[in-house]
């Protein structure tokens, strides 16, 4: 474990060096003076000549990149060149609103998902199985943008069951501290804690279901060929025959080694998930990083293009990361090959 522990560990450096060299490239690839772009210091500013030279803009690029790190991992990302607000102070406020939009689609993908694939795998090639399949196959094509406005006309336009953007009602008097308005409203001293409980889990419903569809149709066909694959393997029909039920079979041989392929998968379709979360938070205008990303590609803001880029892409890796070290703990023949 140790081994593969390190080799995980090792690949997972070289990947953060790349995107931190990719990023600080980014400072020159953008039209504009780099130091501007770098630090949101405009060239007119008289703070101007002294960030350059902290910087370090007359020296060569390792200069620069060495630099670049030591304000990466000192917080010192620089400013917002359309608000001025620093940029570090903000960037987790917006990840933890994204991660709670992904959190729950992922947890409502797999809720559902997976009980459903293993469900169509026990009914291999007959009426369910076919009609689970179809359904899963529709889900996945449907763009998520054309089904956000279609159930957002259904729910929250004809019916008016559900509201349509934003985190919580600004009645309610919610300060924003870590992101996550429910964690907000948990550790606000607000007196209207449960009503506004109920308006945030009201605003998190459209949202979260939609970008759920597609990860749950996805997960839905993986766990269905996994789990049927593995009911033809040997062991399983040796199991069979030692007099074990279907349901036996099912939870003691074939769904944990079906797992085992599954999670290969996850990782694709957390990247899934944040990808798909940009459009789903620019549609509800939710103020998760997707949007921010957004409103910052549009207003040329530099410095927060540079931090999303950063964010989004790191948050993949660690979560690569985990997933990874919890095959190598979980299953043996990971760490074999």
């Amino acid at each position: 474990m140790i081994r593969y522990l390190s080799s995980r560990l090792f690949v997972f450096i070289i990947a953060f060096f790349l995107l931190t060299v990719f990023t600080f490239s980014l400072n020159f690839f953008f039209p504009g003076d780099p130091v501007t772009n770098m630090t949101g210091v405009r060239t007119f500013s008289d703070y101007y000549p002294v960030i350059s030279e902290i910087r370090g803009a007359d020296k060569n690029i390792a200069f620069q990149y060495i630099n670049y790190m030591q304000n990466l991992l000192s917080g010192n990302w620089g400013a917002s060149l359309s608000s001025g607000d620093y940029v570090f102070e903000h960037t987790y406020q917006h990840l933890f609103a994204s991660l709670e939009l992904i959190v729950g689609a992922l947890v409502l993908a797999v809720l559902i998902g997976v009980p459903s694939g293993i469900f169509a795998a026990t009914q291999f090639r007959g009426p369910i199985d076919k009609g689970v399949i179809s359904l899963a196959m529709a889900g996945y094509s449907i763009p998520v943008f054309w089904l956000a406005q279609l159930l957002i006309l259904f729910f929250a336009v004809k019916l008016d069951w559900l509201p349509i953007t934003g985190q919580i009602n600004p009645l309610y008097g919610i300060a924003p501290q870590s992101g996550s308005i429910l964690i907000d409203i948990v550790i606000s001293d607000s007196d209207y804690k449960a009503a506004a409980l109920q308006d945030a889990l009201n605003h998190l419903i459209l949202p979260v279901i939609i970008l759920s569809i597609m990860p749950m149709m996805l997960l839905l066909r993986l766990m269905r060929n996994a789990t049927q694959d593995m009911l033809q393997k040997p062991y399983v029909k040796a199991a069979r025959a030692r007099g074990l039920n279907e349901f036996q079979v099912l939870i003691k041989h074939a769904v944990p080694n079906a797992t085992q392929s599954v999670l290969q998968q996850v990782p694709l379709i957390f990247s899934l998930l944040l990808s798909n979360s940009i459009v789903i938070e620019s549609i509800f205008n939710w103020p998760g990083i997707g949007n921010w990303l957004v409103r910052a590609i549009f207003e040329r803001d530099f410095p927060v293009i540079q931090a999303c880029v950063l964010i989004i892409a790191l948050t993949i890796l660690l979560f690569n990361l985990v997933v990874d070290l919890y095959r190598g703990w979980r299953f043996p023949i990971v760490r074999q090959e």
